[in-house]
């Protein structure tokens, strides 16, 4: 007995060594390299943005508005482009006054025209490419949203969303981006949406257009590669902007109603913090989500048929275009 007890004494006092000696220093080691990653990271991001000139469509409010703020702070050289020249002046105002001692910082530029007139959007593209000379990161965020059925849906409504959406970001991107491959260096981001990879219903024309999105940039990626280009998709869920007050319904009228997903969205200088480290870090596809959303891609991706049954039981459930 005294034996027996003695040999399982020394069989934990193995298995203890063991442990200390081996897992223990793994663990540890494997922490130390996980630190040590995250640490170089922050560094190629902060390289990365800072003196950078970066181009951000959409920068008079919503999430083009918190983007300009968290670039400016990182060092960005800005070049604010939207439609409202007073508001766009008025975030220029707010930058300058910001002062970081550990920063650098400069007074953004801006270029006041309409990403929906595509016949403008060239000579955009010339006035913003005088302003420092070149282009190095190009992000693309001016939207607008759509809430109706099909059936009572005009395809000039489909137009316009296209347009704004779509054409309005290609027409841009491909403007610049000779520049870029001239230089063998530039970066194209574009905030897309989780429904660029699902399509929910009564938001087809919204949906459609940021399908056509990715697809576009996904395109754009392959064939960028090769002369040293990055490009980023970034897809967030629901933001707490006013992007639903703003969409556009079936006949061409603005919704004007703050969705309840809307409002419970995430914050949109959280989703502007993402959109940095994805840009900071070239991430070529980030979705940014919920844990549903993100479900629901998965599920469309290896189970289509659940999918389409959730999707019209939603419908059906659904008396008019709002969200649940």
């Amino acid at each position: 007995m005294i034996l027996s007890s003695h040999r399982r004494s020394i069989s934990r006092g193995g298995a203890m060594d063991l442990i200390f000696g081996n897992v223990v220093p793994l663990v540890l080691g494997s922490l130390g390299v996980m630190v040590l990653y995250q640490l170089l990271q922050r560094y190629r991001q902060r390289a990365y943005i800072q003196d950078a000139v970066v181009v951000i469509t959409g920068a008079s409010s919503g999430l083009g508005k918190e983007c300009a703020r968290v670039f400016h702070a990182a060092g960005a050289r800005l070049i604010l482009c939207g439609r409202d020249r007073a508001r766009l002046q008025e975030l220029v105002q707010e930058l300058k006054e910001v002062a970081d001692s550990k920063q650098k910082t400069y007074t953004p530029s801006t270029v006041i025209f309409d990403l929906s007139d595509t016949e403008t959007v060239a000579s955009a593209a010339e006035e913003i490419l005088k302003c420092h000379g070149h282009v190095d990161i190009l992000i693309n965020n001016a939207g607008v949203s759509y809430r109706g059925t099909i059936l009572n849906t005009h395809v000039d409504v489909h137009k316009e969303v296209m347009g704004i959406n779509y054409f309005g970001p290609v027409a841009l991107t491909q403007a610049i981006l000779p520049s870029m491959v001239q230089r063998r260096k530039g970066h194209v981001a574009v905030i897309s949406s989780v429904q660029g990879k699902i399509a929910i219903p009564f938001r087809s024309a919204y949906a459609a257009s940021k399908h056509a999105t990715q697809a576009y940039f996904d395109c754009l990626r392959a064939e960028a590669e090769q002369y040293g280009l990055e490009v980023s998709v970034i897809s967030p869920g629901y933001i707490r902007t006013n992007l639903s007050l703003n969409a556009v319904t079936g006949d061409g009228s603005k919704y004007g109603v703050l969705d309840k997903n809307t409002a419970e969205g995430r914050d949109p200088r959280e989703v502007a913090e993402a959109v940095l480290r994805a840009v900071g870090r070239s991430k070529k596809d980030v979705l940014l989500a919920g844990p549903l959303p993100t479900l629901a891609v998965y599920i469309r991706t290896l189970c289509p048929q659940l999918f389409f049954k959730l999707m019209a039981s939603r419908a059906r459930k659904e008396q008019r275009p709002k969200e649940d």
